[in-house]
């Protein structure tokens, strides 16, 4: 029995094209599955991103709870103290005795100072 050699030969070329549709084949498959990977890590990184922002927002919150809202009770309180104490001074020219007032000589004197 004699085998012809060019025969042998396309018998393996052909055997070869098939094997490269496999490894087509395979590829196709690592390709959908990074697809899928890279899919899922942005997903993740959104999620993470909304977590970020939802803790930020919990320390604003935070901060505005117990920071904020009582240095704004303060400052109010303060103002009106201002507003009485203007008032005050304004009221010194009426005061009858106000040539011997303690306070406004106090007040004169450390304005000076």
């Amino acid at each position: 029995m004699v085998v012809d050699v060019t025969s042998v030969v396309l018998g393996i070329l052909t055997l070869a094209g098939g094997c490269g549709w496999v490894v087509d084949r395979r590829k196709y498959k690592y390709k959908v599955e990074v697809r899928k990977l890279k899919a899922e890590v942005k997903a993740l990184e959104a999620e993470q991103k909304q977590k970020y922002m939802d803790l930020a927002k919990e320390y604003v919150e935070e901060f505005r709870k117990n920071i904020g809202e009582p240095l704004q009770q303060e400052v109010g309180e303060l103002r009106k103290e201002v507003k009485e104490l203007k008032d005050a001074v304004e009221g010194i020219n009426d005061c009858p005795y106000r040539a011997e007032c303690p306070v406004r000589d106090r007040m004169v004197n450390k304005s000076f100072k």
